[in-house]
């Protein structure tokens, strides 16, 4: 790739439509984003519009042609990341959307799914994850059995039922067609870790007909060219799992926590697909030749929690002054974070999210709540870094991004808590970065990411002893 060239990325995630362009050397020229509504009708009922997050797109994409510097002709291949797990229903002819984007968050199907619970271990084994209401079959059948649209676009076999990834695919590509990447269809308990493809007997456990599914392509492939600027497509992957190609290919015993609405800590495993009871395995490249892998805690309640801190206390700008609170509040209450359900490793919705003061439940000031949310969040993640430490004893250091990872007082509590290096790129926006790398065909000579901040880990005996009672309490819940 000559420096002339540009890469377009296009980064889809929970609360924002983002894109990027890149130079022939990694560089970043210019970037937009477009805010997209999330939708709590309940607890359990997280929904999106597809016509929302399809416009913002649109929108971001056409805004990023008119910056400075950025000459579509100049654009020779774009990537696609997307919010991992979120699905809905489209008609196959005309496009349109059936049913509301059903977010990686929802669980409304917890109890519909606790009847298969003797299927788990098949499941796991075949999928690489866990029976869970956050991924995308309990969410399809719902969609099947309570939505007549959808239930009438399957009579007429119109229908195609899929990961948001392949209904943005339908509309960004000429041509139509619908097919989707092995990230996106990996988190849908349908696809099959050993075959790369639509798994017949899990279709069958969630009677799900084969027909409606998008085909299921390698994540760097030619997927076609974009209606708008006629750009080939040849990279489309989860957002969490492009995030790990931000800096190139990654770096053997290195763990990438990524932070955004939720918070994922991945290590790459190369070639090499493992497994373990409490890590979700999946696929995080591939194409034709084969594929590279990882492991995964995945924590639900990251920047979600604060959204719902910001809810209950009615907290707003408290962005510009996290930083001193971080600072000087050195005793703030633990909170239990089960924002979204307990991911890895406990998996279980977990009790009610509290915040405790010794063992006594209080209502914290707004500024201490807060900083006992991000604590919760540090607590959640190193609960996932000591089991990981366990699997690959040589990790030295952790590689953070996303949008709480600009907060430096959560990074180096990271780092006092784990005992390892944080280091935190200057471009903290990892997906479009590492999708960009992708599409570009991963180049050698791109440039790495400036690092702006290395946090080394120091004593900090109280904040030991608040993660223990963190701990103690979500285990005697």
């Amino acid at each position: 790739m000559t420096t002339d060239t540009l890469t377009l990325a296009l980064d889809q995630g929970t609360h924002s439509s983002r894109a990027a362009v890149f130079d022939g050397q990694g560089n970043p020229v210019a970037r937009t984003r477009h805010p997209v509504a999330l939708h709590r009708h309940s607890r359990t009922q997280v929904e999106q519009s597809p016509e929302e997050i399809l416009a913002t797109l649109h929108a971001a994409m056409n805004d990023l042609f008119e910056k400075p510097g950025v000459d579509p002709a100049r654009i020779t291949a774009a990537g696609l990341a997307t919010q991992r797990s979120s699905v809905l229903a489209w008609d196959r002819i005309t496009g349109a959307a059936l049913s509301p984007v059903l977010s990686w968050q929802d669980t409304r199907t917890a109890g519909q799914l606790a009847t298969l619970a003797s299927h788990d271990t098949d499941i796991r084994q075949r999928t690489g994850l866990r029976l869970s209401p956050h991924y995308g079959a309990g969410k399809m059948r719902w969609l099947l059995d309570n939505n007549v649209n959808v239930a009438e676009a399957c009579r007429q076999n119109k229908l195609v039922i899929g990961p948001l990834a392949s209904y943005l695919l339908h509309h960004l590509l000429a041509g139509h067609g619908n097919q989707v990447d092995h990230a996106n269809a990996s988190r849908t308990l349908l696809w099959n870790l050993q075959t790369g493809d639509w798994d017949d007997t899990l279709l069958a456990l969630f009677a799900i007909p084969r027909e409606v599914m998008p085909a299921c392509r390698p994540i760097t492939t030619a997927y076609g060219y974009t209606r708008n600027g006629n750009v080939p497509v040849t990279a489309v992957n989860g957002d969490q799992t492009a995030a790990l190609y931000a800096q190139g290919r990654p770096e053997a015993h290195v763990i990438r926590v990524n932070m955004g609405t939720g918070a994922f800590v991945l290590l790459p495993t190369g070639t090499q697909c493992q497994r373990h009871a409490s890590m979700l395995s999946g696929l995080s490249c591939s194409n034709s030749e084969g594929g590279e892998y990882y492991l995964e805690g995945t924590i639900n309640g990251a920047g979600a929690a604060v959204h719902w801190l910001e809810k209950r206390f009615e907290l707003s700008g408290w962005q510009e002054q996290l930083p001193a609170w971080l600072d000087t509040i050195t005793a703030p209450p633990v909170f239990l974070n089960t924002i979204g359900g307990l991911g890895a490793p406990w998996w279980r919705p977990g009790p009610e999210p509290v915040f405790l003061a010794d063992t006594e439940t209080v209502t914290p000031a707004p500024a201490e709540a807060l900083v006992a949310v991000i604590e919760s969040i540090v607590f959640l993640v190193q609960a996932n870094l000591e089991l990981l430490c366990t699997l690959d004893p040589k990790i030295q250091r952790i590689r953070i991004s996303g949008g709480l990872a600009q907060a430096d007082g959560l990074c180096r509590k990271l780092a006092d808590l784990s005992g390892l290096a944080v280091e935190r790129g200057a471009d903290v926006e990892a997906t479009a970065r590492g999708i960009a790398w992708l599409a570009a065909d991963q180049p050698e000579d791109w440039l790495p990411a400036d690092e702006s901040r290395k946090f080394l880990p120091r004593d900090d005996s109280a904040l030991r002893k608040r993660y223990a009672r963190f701990l103690e309490a979500l285990a005697a819940s």
